[in-house]
């Protein structure tokens, strides 16, 4: 495996519940990023969930609802 995945970078695969890179990458619809480095990789549902509650309190402060 050698570190640049598709268009380079690391990848967090929701199936396999792992890191990949290089040539050893499922197919996108099971991976998240790319990502610079395989910690940043690891953290990828972390990183879902932060944005994810961002942009909700976004929507919230531009609509005034609270779903």
């Amino acid at each position: 495996m050698n570190d640049s995945g598709p268009g380079g970078g690391y990848f967090w695969c929701l199936r396999h519940k792992r890191v990949e890179s290089g040539d050893d990458v499922c197919p996108a619809q099971f991976r998240l990023g790319p990502y610079a480095s395989a910690d940043d990789a690891t953290r990828a549902l972390e990183t879902v969930e932060k944005r994810n509650a961002a942009w909700e309190a976004e929507d919230v402060r531009w609509t005034g609802e609270v779903s």
